[in-house]
């Protein structure tokens, strides 16, 4: 149990957000109309990513944001490494007025196993 109030913080927050799964977000991607925010730390990102994700690491999301999504309905979707640190910027980001924000479940290990592409 050693990031116990971390999982439990986490658990809280999917209660109070919308997650899909690594093929609904390549959707989402392929119509163009999404935000793709892959909330990892920069060195995370700057090894494989998502090609079309934004990187505003979890510690500057709420600060970046505002730039990148002016309209508080633009789509949104966070991404992390397994799905924690994205619920919490999801939530984060709703608590700011975003209306239309979802994190991907299981983050960028689960787009992997999926078969899903990477780029550097």
């Amino acid at each position: 149990m050693k990031h116990a109030r971390f999982e439990k913080l986490v658990a809280d927050a999917k209660r109070n957000i919308q997650e899909i799964s690594p093929q609904e977000t390549a959707a989402a991607l392929q119509r163009g109309d999404t935000l793709l925010i892959d909330v990892r730390d920069p060195d995370e990102w700057q090894e494989r990513h998502i090609p079309g994700a934004k990187n505003f690491s979890r510690g500057t999301v709420e600060l970046e944001i505002e730039e990148a999504a002016t309209d508080l309905s633009t789509p949104i979707i966070t991404h992390c490494g397994g799905g924690g640190r994205s619920a919490l910027a999801a939530e984060s980001l709703q608590r700011m007025g975003y209306t239309n924000v979802k994190s991907m479940a299981g983050g960028f290990k689960a787009w992997k196993a999926a078969g899903l592409p990477t780029t550097k």
